[in-house]
């Protein structure tokens, strides 16, 4: 049964352990972004513009404010992208985010143990699944504090906070309303910015 095009592919087990492994992401084709989420190989096709778009530009205006410290405190690693290995599970967010003071170099490897402090989520109808269900209970179990979502075909942004193990909603955004949510509210910006 061919699947349609641009749809996630999950494959449940690897046929030799019973598990997807690491291998199994390496062996993923290359125009794909292949994860592990409890145990399952997920694949899927690289974003469609509005999501490349807003996941781009959120992490240029993060990047530049709190990472390079242009306009804003600084102090932050801001990463698009990174792959993310928490025990069986490899987890590849949008982007991603690390106090400094927690992580003072990045790493010189291919992926990240350390969980981030932050992460961020671009929504897509591919995707949707596997961020809501599959990822975000991992991003809790690693203590992960902060998480957002972006959905750039609803135009909004929705920020948890880790509290007690669980994920509260701290705020709200839609269309071009200001943005100053923690962890990164010592600067405000559009969220029109995100949007094509």
């Amino acid at each position: 049964m061919s699947q349609p095009a641009g749809a996630a592919v999950r494959r449940d087990e690897s046929p030799a352990s019973g598990r997807a492994t690491y291998q199994d992401v390496l062996d993923a084709p290359p125009h794909r972004v292949a994860e592990i989420v409890d145990g399952a190989l997920h694949t899927h096709p690289r974003p469609a513009i509005p999501h490349a778009r807003a996941s781009s530009s959120l992490g240029v205006e993060l990047g530049s404010t709190f990472g390079r410290n242009r306009g804003g405190p600084g102090g932050w690693w801001i990463v698009f992208e990174p792959e993310l290995h928490f025990d069986e599970d490899i987890l590849v967010p949008d982007l991603a985010g690390w106090r400094r003071e927690r992580m003072p170099k990045l790493p010189d490897a291919a992926y990240i143990t350390l969980a981030p402090d932050w992460v961020c989520e671009v929504l897509s109808p591919s995707t949707r699944k596997l961020d809501l269900c599959g990822k975000r209970p991992v991003y809790a179990r690693e203590g992960v504090a902060h998480l957002w979502l972006v959905d750039p075909l609803a135009r909004t942004l929705e920020a948890f906070e880790l509290r007690e193990g669980q994920w509260t909603l701290i705020a709200t955004a839609a269309d071009a309303d200001p943005v100053g949510i923690p962890p990164f509210d010592a600067v405000t910006f559009s969220l029109a910015d995100l949007w094509p």
